[in-house]
């Protein structure tokens, strides 16, 4: 049977571990040439762990590994049967060939790239496969196998099945998000093709960083048009995160924040100043989505200065670089400051763009959020309001939009303890988001999250606990393993669970949630200081004293260092180790 944490919510992984079940053990002897297509390669390995599992011991599991400089089918099956005594004598065995995922699409001035050596070696030594009478499974990405139909047609006409496994993770890019950089292609095969073409695995992302390094080569490291590249790959891998495609979240976050530093660097020397502005934007916001907030400070800073120079104070991006910084003085605590020039960029923003636009709406919103968070609600309440008139006119134009001012104003409502105000505003954005967005959307997971928190603050446990579970198992769908938004959800069941006293399944979900945060934001993120807090009030709660101390220590370490010794939330954690101090004898 499929493990079930491979499965998805229509079943399509499920039928096609199946059918690959089947298809093999339909064939005991003889080539049974089989397909299996998946973009993710940890999620592939799972399902290669589960048949070699499911079907020992009819069948013995071989795997093998295709060499790049030679990726012959042929050659690799042939020299692993020619070590191993059993495939000698024609046993049942199944075969696993993975390693094409690593081959290169483009040239790059060579004769043949890796995968048209790849493609050549399956259609003109067909027949010798016909030497193998095993199962073999090929694993192929999306992309290699629209390349394959077409230039292997002779090998795709033998195939016994090809099995598709979804997921949302890939290493392809979509045509469309090269569009800006297809002077690119210029001297490649790809010159003349259509990027705007509606195809999801046009390019492998590990091609688009070769050619960017074979350029960087031929014309020098400080040609122009480099700028241009690293800042797209930056955006390309910004938008896999935030889409939930990312093989290693982590690790593609990082590499985004290495083009954009290989951007600005060559844009401030080269003097392409309005396009270093951009550059320092985007590392700033990723610094600051990481809680690197001193790193993200003087960034937006250096970006806002000079969009004042080159731009002028009346224009648009001046005003996003004043909402920016704005952004980070509210997540550092920093209202005063943050006041003030989120009201500069509504401001601006109306003269310039007038009162219906939506970044009008945006800087509204957070002015609104700003206000929530300090629990000025009587200031942040108009705000949502006339927000919500405004998303109305705009609600044909983007309806998730509108569905998080709902949420946004939701959200309020719960803060101020107005429940039955909140429900119905927060049932309504679910239902738009999934009306718009379809089921499987990060966006719907976060809404049905935060209903489940209306829920829970009024001790409706049983509905919260179904909802939280339902935004879990929604965000592992659709998102990466590691991946803040899941931390959020796993954070707050495991916070309502400590309310009702199950600490023995409060204590693993709020330990995961707070890996989870140290992974993805670092040490010193706020999220890892309530993370450590509550873990702290498990233990405190609980009687484990010794090791709830130190926890509240680290916590409060955080909190004063992001938001001054004297915030709310620092005086929360110190009245949390006063109560330990007296559960200890120490007053």
């Amino acid at each position: 049977m499929f493990n079930e944490e491979l499965l998805d919510e229509q079943g399509e992984n499920q039928d096609a571990y199946d059918d690959l079940i089947v298809s093999i053990e339909a064939q005991r002897r003889g080539l049974n040439l089989l397909i299996a297509v998946s973009d993710d390669s940890n999620f592939r390995d799972q399902v290669i762990a589960e048949y070699e599992a499911e079907l020992q011991p009819k069948f013995r599991a071989y795997r093998v590994t295709l060499p790049r400089q030679e990726p012959s089918l042929k050659a690799a099956l042939n020299q692993l049967v020619q070590e191993d005594e059993y495939l000698r004598q024609r046993h049942p065995a199944v075969i696993t060939v993975t390693g094409a995922e690593q081959l290169y699409f483009l040239k790059l001035e060579k004769e043949q790239s890796e995968q048209e050596k790849f493609f050549g070696y399956l259609q003109w030594t067909r027949e010798g496969l016909r030497d193998f009478p095993f199962a073999i499974v090929l694993w192929v990405t999306n992309q290699i196998l629209v390349n394959l139909i077409k230039k292997a047609p002779d090998f795709w006409s033998w195939r016994n099945g090809v099995f598709r496994f979804a997921s949302k993770k890939t290493n392809a890019i979509a045509g469309k998000e090269l569009e800006p950089i297809r002077f690119v292609f210029r001297d490649t095969e790809l010159a003349g093709t259509d990027t705007n073409e509606n195809n999801h695995f046009f390019l492998p992302i590990q091609d688009l960083q070769r050619l960017i390094e074979n350029i960087k080569e031929e014309r020098g490291s400080k040609d122009s048009s480099l700028a241009t590249l690293y800042s797209s790959l930056g955006d390309i891998y910004r938008s896999r995160l935030e889409r939930g495609e990312s093989q290693n979240y982590q690790e593609e976050q990082e590499l985004a924040i290495k083009y954009w530093q290989k951007a600005s660097e060559l844009q401030n020397e080269l003097g392409l100043q309005v396009d270093l502005a951009t550059s320092l934007n985007n590392l700033a916001g990723i610094y600051r989505a990481t809680g690197r907030y001193r790193e993200a400070e003087p960034l937006y800073q250096e970006a806002l200065q000079l969009r004042k120079r080159l731009l002028g104070e009346n224009h648009p991006s001046f005003a996003t670089s004043l909402n920016n910084l704005a952004g980070l003085y509210k997540s550092t605590g920093q209202y005063t400051k943050a006041e003030l020039l989120y009201q500069q960029a509504l401001e601006m923003r109306k003269q310039l763009l007038g009162e219906n636009h939506a970044d009008v709406a945006a800087s509204l919103n957070n002015l609104a959020l700003l206000y929530d968070e300090q629990g000025r609600y009587d200031e942040a309440e108009p705000l949502y309001l006339q927000l919500l008139e405004l998303g109305k006119s705009l609600v044909g134009e983007d309806p998730p939009s509108f569905a998080l001012i709902l949420n946004n104003l939701a959200l309020l409502y719960y803060h101020q303890g107005r429940y039955s105000e909140a429900e119905p505003l927060s049932q309504q954005a679910i239902e738009l988001d999934k009306q718009f967005l379809g089921e499987e959307n990060p966006d719907v997971a976060t809404d049905l999250h935060n209903l489940g928190l209306i829920y829970r603050a009024q001790g409706r446990y049983n509905e919260a606990e179904s909802l939280f579970l339902q935004s879990l198992e929604l965000k592992q769908r659709v998102l990466q393993k590691a991946h803040p938004l899941l931390a959020d959800t796993i954070y707050a069941l495991g916070y309502m669970y400590r309310e009702q006293g199950r600490y023995d399944e409060a204590e693993p979900l709020c330990i995961k949630a707070l890996e989870l945060d140290r992974l993805l934001l670092g040490e010193s993120h706020p999220n890892v200081g309530e993370s450590l807090n509550n873990l702290a009030e498990i233990y405190r709660e609980t009687g484990r004293y010794g090791e709830a101390e130190p926890l509240y220590l680290s916590a409060l370490g955080i909190c004063e260092r992001v938001w001054g010794v004297d915030h709310v939330r620092c005086l929360a954690v110190r009245e949390n180790l006063e109560k330990l101090a007296v559960a200890m004898g120490k007053n």
